[in-house]
C-alpha cells in the first residue's frame, strides 16, 4: 500500500517507479488507500513511512543492477510479500527465486493473476515453512545453484525475526561465491535514538504489535558490521535517515523525506 501511495500522491520523478504496486492489491486495499488520500499527503508519520519504504525498494534493486552488470545470474527475494519485481524485471537472463511462506505466497500467486501480472518463465516460487525447513535446501531443490553468484534482497523481515534466526540467514549467504550480495533494512537499537526517535519508535512498534507482528531484533550499527564481517561479507554499505535522504530525496518539490533515526538500510557484498 506505502508503494501504492506513492504513486498515486506524490509529485514526480518518483523515488521508486511501481505501477506493478497499484495492480496486486485488493480492492478493498485500493479503495481504503484512495479514501485515505489527505492522510497519505499530509499526515508526517504516512510520508515518513511511505519513503523509508520505497527508498528501501529502490536502494535494494539499485544495488542488484550493479549485481547484474558484474554477472550476477540469480536473484533471490526472501520474503517477497507483494514485491513486484518479477512484473518488472528487463532481464531476460536472470533468475528470479521468490522465497515465502507458503500460505502468503498462495495469496500473492492469487493476487498475481487477479491483478493480470504476467510470470516470466524465470520465476520460480520457493514456499518454505522457515520454522522447519532449511532456506538454502530449498532453494536447491528448486533450480538454485549455490556454485554460482547470487543476489539477495530481504526487505521487512529482519526486524521481525530472532537474533538466531537472522544471523543464520546471514551466514547461509555469507557462503555463497564471491560477487554475491545481500540488501536488507533493520532497525537501531532504541537506547541509541534520541527522545523525539524514540517516541516515533515507540509508536511504530506499538502498530506492527497490533497487528501481530512485534519488532524483535535492533542492531547497534558497528555490532551489525562486524556480524556480517563474521558471516563472509567484505564489503558493508550502510545508510541512516539522513544519508537516504540525501541519495533519493534532494530537492524534491514535494518535501517527501525519511524522517527519525531507527530505520536503516545495509548491502553486504561478498568479495
Amino acid at each position: 500500500m506505502r508503494r501504492a501511495a506513492h504513486q498515486l500522491y506524490d509529485d514526480p520523478p518518483l523515488v521508486f517507479s511501481d505501477p506493478l504496486a497499484l495492480r496486486i492489491l485488493p480492492e478493498e486495499a485500493l479503495v481504503e488507500l484512495r479514501e485515505r488520500e489527505e492522510v497519505e499527503r499530509t499526515h508526517p508519520f504516512a510520508r515518513a513511512m511511505r519513503a523509508f519504504m520505497c527508498a528501501r525498494s529502490r536502494f535494494a534493486e539499485d544495488a542488484l543492477e550493479r549485481a547484474v552488470a558484474a554477472g550476477v545470474r540469480q536473484y533471490v527475494v526472501l520474503g517477497a510479500g507483494l514485491d513486484t519485481y518479477l512484473g518488472r524485471s528487463t532481464h531476460d537472463e536472470l533468475r528470479i527465486f521468490e522465497v515465502d511462506h507458503p500460505a502468503t505466497q498462495a495469496w500473492k500467486r492469487d493476487r498475481l493473476e487477479r491483478g493480470g501480472i504476467h510470470v516470466p518463465d524465470t520465476v520460480t516460487f520457493v514456499p518454505v515453512d522457515f520454522e522447519h525447513e532449511d532456506l538454502m535446501v530449498k532453494l536447491a531443490a528448486s533450480g538454485f545453484d549455490a556454485r554460482m553468484p547470487a543476489f539477495c534482497s530481504w526487505l521487512g523481515v529482519v526486524p521481525y525475526l530472532t537474533r538466531e534466526a537472522a544471523a543464520g540467514t546471514l551466514r547461509a549467504l555469507g557462503k555463497l561465491p564471491p560477487g554475491s550480495g545481500v540488501a536488507f533494512d533493520y532497525a537501531v537499537a532504541r537506547g541509541s535514538l534520541s527522545p523525539v526517535q524514540q517516541a516515533a519508535f515507540d509508536h511504530l512498534a506499538e502498530r506492527v504489535a497490533r497487528a501481530g507482528e512485534p519488532f524483535r531484533l535492533t542492531f547497534e550499527p558497528v555490532e551489525l558490521g562486524e556480524l556480517l564481517r563474521e558471516c563472509g561479507f567484505a564489503r558493508v554499505e550502510e545508510l541512516d535517515a539522513e544519508a537516504i535522504s540525501a541519495r533519493y530525496f534532494v530537492a524534491r518539490r514535494d518535501g517527501l523525506a525519511v524522517r527519525g533515526g531507527a530505520g536503516r538500510l545495509a548491502c553486504a557484498w561478498r568479495a
